[in-house]
């Protein structure tokens, strides 16, 4: 695509697009850092960080705007309206309902503009809340209902991957759905009304640190989680994008090995930020959130 004569590049085909929505949010500054450099441009590929700031995607005439004025080969979708548990909890219709749009949009836009390939990134959140024998795994997705605590957002990335396979058997595409288990990385949200929990631990402990408060966490400290770094998830994307050729849905996590207890992540945080670990006080009266989401990596391992 691109080739390097006599000290100045020359381009000899057109370059691929790929377009990453929520471009500037935890995952795909991420991915920017990866592909900062020559490599991708030595491929023939350039990409687009698109931020909300550039584009409404809940609203479709925006949308198009967007794709007509970029025309993306590819696109990995990242684009949400997120949040912590609190957030899950007390905004469950803006969950639903924004996220259906953004995702909708999206995918219709890919069909109508041929964009090649989509990789569409959703969560394990939207993993039924219990299921009779865990590991969880990618044919589990709908087996039971979410959580309660995020069923908004739940209920949005499943229909995303409903909508996605439609597009595959309906029009012969070759569009993927990626479920990446917690997420923690630079660029992260710290506000501590919409973080997730990493973040929003970092956040509390360095404000009990600073007022020299105990600092209290909602829950008993007791449900696990499979944590996975921002930059790490950002190289299996661009796998994703540009190795893996199925269609079939991914699982994207650490080894079961490596779930963390929340309460041993607490202490984890307290010892990196010197604070001292007799004043970290769960509050049991709090919602715990869906206790666990053991996810089985095997199918993506085995590629």
């Amino acid at each position: 695509p691109l080739e390097k004569g006599k000290g100045a590049w020359r381009s000899n085909m057109i370059m691929l697009t790929v377009l990453v929505t929520g471009g500037s949010g935890l995952v795909g500054k991420a991915i920017e850092r990866k592909v900062q450099g020559g490599r991708f441009l030595e491929m023939g590929i350039q990409f687009v960080f698109l931020s909300s700031k550039e584009a409404d995607l809940r609203n479709i005439t925006e949308t198009r705007q967007i794709f007509e004025q970029y025309n993306p080969t590819y696109v990995i979708h990242l684009a949400a309206r997120v949040g912590g548990l609190y957030k899950n909890l007390v905004s469950k219709v803006e969950m639903l309902s924004e996220n259906l749009s953004i995702n909708q949009n999206v995918l219709q836009c890919c069909h109508e503009f041929g964009v090649t390939r989509c990789v569409n990134v959703s969560s394990t959140c939207a993993f039924p809340n219990e299921i009779a024998n865990y590991p969880l795994k990618e044919e589990d997705m709908h087996s039971g209902p979410p959580h309660p605590s995020n069923e908004g957002y739940a209920y949005a990335k499943r229909v995303s991957e409903v909508l996605m396979r439609a597009y595959n058997e309906q029009y012969g595409h070759r569009y993927v759905t990626v479920i990446p288990t917690n997420v923690y990385g630079p660029h992260d949200n710290f506000d501590i009304e919409d973080a997730h929990v990493v973040p929003g631990l970092i956040h509390k402990c360095y404000k009990a640190k600073l007022q020299g408060t105990n600092l209290t966490i909602c829950g008993s400290g007791k449900p696990l989680r499979q944590f996975i770094f921002s930059d790490d998830l950002a190289e299996l994307l661009l796998w994703t994008l540009l190795q893996y050729t199925g269609s079939d849905s991914l699982i994207l996590a650490p080894d079961r090995v490596d779930e963390v207890m929340i309460s041993d992540l607490a202490c984890l945080i307290a010892q990196s930020m010197k604070f001292d670990e007799d004043r970290l006080i769960f509050d049991a009266s709090q919602s715990d959130g869906q206790l666990r989401k053991t996810a089985s990596n095997e199918r993506s391992v085995k590629f």
